[in-house]
């Protein structure tokens, strides 16, 4: 169970939003199994300066109209897959949105199956006892 958090600077609209959201989870389905009803996110847009950045990092130059996407997910993917999940996110985002992939920051939290709870105080992924 991926958790996805993406955050933008304000002022896009609801469509946006959808294709953007689309086109993450979809990369995870095709990359890393992610299993098609498995969809968790939260979108926040921010006001200008709320979104603190370096104008140029590792010679890449990002311009104001960036995209931070945080996801916590089981651990124990390779590196390979890690890898195309970045690549199918990025070319994802830039055909449903119109969007420059360089200005697109992608982050992996790895986390433990008993760390999910999916409600009623309980995580599920561990087995009873």
């Amino acid at each position: 169970m991926p958790l996805v958090k993406i955050s933008l600077h304000a002022g896009k609209n609801a469509e946006f939003h959808r294709k953007l959201s689309d086109a993450v989870h979809d990369a995870m389905v095709a990359t890393i199994g992610v299993p098609v009803a498995d969809k968790f996110q939260i979108i926040s847009e921010h006001r200008a300066g709320d979104l603190v950045f370096p104008p140029l990092y590792l010679d890449i130059a990002h311009e104001n109209d960036i995209i931070f996407i945080q996801i916590f997910l089981n651990a124990g993917r390779t590196i390979e897959l890690k890898q195309a999940l970045y690549r199918a996110i990025a070319s994802g985002v830039a055909a449903a949105v119109d969007f420059n992939p360089k200005d697109l920051i992608i982050n992996l939290v790895e986390v433990h199956k008993e760390d999910w709870s999916f409600g009623n105080g309980i995580a599920q992924y561990v087995p009873a006892q």
